[in-house]
């Protein structure tokens, strides 16, 4: 799917929206008590489990937007701090939207963020991305200067990619950044990635699993790496420090488009020649996965 990442694809043909921008009022005040409930059992067992995992600045993001477990963020009052801070603002969307629109958000710095909420049997999974990945899980590093200055530069970057038919190279950029990206800190590897921090599972995977391998950022490396949209990542790449997104923000990628152009895709859990490896993963949980599923194929 040539996305700015997966989850923000293409919606439905038949979905035609109100407005043109494709946003929608959040309308909080519908929001359920059970909603409400829903989005405390989520906060609350990420709030248990990021400190130790999660990097500063979004540990930080979370303070000064002053979320709290009781209720779903009211979208006004998440953009008047943001505002504040760094320039940016929430604005709440049906759900998945076409590539440009979203490119338009971001280039603009509006965050569009999906207004639902998962249900209580999808407290682990969910294939589209609601208010908690949205919210809990990108809004506190727009805290932060310099993924606000990269997320901007990543909208405007993919209205160009667009034009130069390499989307499918850039929208690997964000997965493996914005969404699962991991950055070295003086106490440790650090998660910043809204993927992995809404993630129960793989805020634990991600950092202290021997499955994946964890290799240093390098961007040529990246256009060319597929990525998971269905499991963990077999690979995490790892920025030196937030700064390097700051660097990338300010680049021409057109040269490096011209270099990967019509090249061979890696395999997501490849090493290749020129890696810096920070750890050589065993690959035993996707190969697990993968025997259990021949054996089951066998069986049928």
């Amino acid at each position: 799917m040539n996305t700015a990442a997966a989850k923000h694809g293409l919606a439905e043909a038949s979905y035609r929206p109100e407005r043109a921008d494709w946003t929608i009022d959040q309308g909080w005040q519908h929001y359920t008590a059970q909603e409400h409930a829903i989005w405390k059992t989520l906060f609350e067992r990420q709030a248990r489990l990021l400190p130790g995992r999660a990097c500063d600045a979004f540990l930080q993001g979370m303070r000064d937007l002053a979320m709290t477990a009781d209720r779903i963020p009211n979208f006004e009052q998440l953009s008047e701090v943001l505002m504040r801070r760094t320039g940016w603002q929430v604005v709440a969307v049906p759900g998945l939207v076409p590539d440009d629109v979203f490119f338009e958000h971001l280039a603009h710095r509006r965050f569009p963020a999906g207004q639902f909420i998962r249900k209580a049997h999808e407290l682990d999974y969910l294939e589209e991305p609601d208010v908690f990945h949205d919210v809990f899980g990108h809004v506190p590093m727009l805290m932060n200067p310099v993924m606000a200055d990269f997320i901007q530069a990543y909208g405007q970057g993919g209205l160009k990619a667009r034009r130069q038919g390499m989307l499918e190279q850039l929208a690997r950029v964000y997965w493996y950044t914005v969404e699962f990206g991991l950055v070295q800190q003086n106490d440790g590897l650090r998660i910043y990635g809204a993927g992995i921090v809404s993630s129960a599972t793989e805020s634990r995977f991600s950092v202290e699993d021997a499955s994946p391998n964890r290799i240093r950022f390098a961007l040529e490396r990246v256009l060319r790496t597929r990525y998971r949209i269905d499991d963990f990542q077999e690979v995490y790449f790892v920025l030196q420090d937030l700064e390097e997104l700051l660097a990338l923000a300010q680049i021409d990628f057109s040269p490096y488009y011209e270099q990967v152009r019509g090249a061979s895709s890696y395999a997501p859990g490849a090493i290749i020649a020129g890696d810096e490896v920070l750890h050589r993963g065993t690959g035993h949980y996707h190969a697990q996965k993968l025997r259990a599923a021949d054996k089951q194929g066998e069986q049928t």
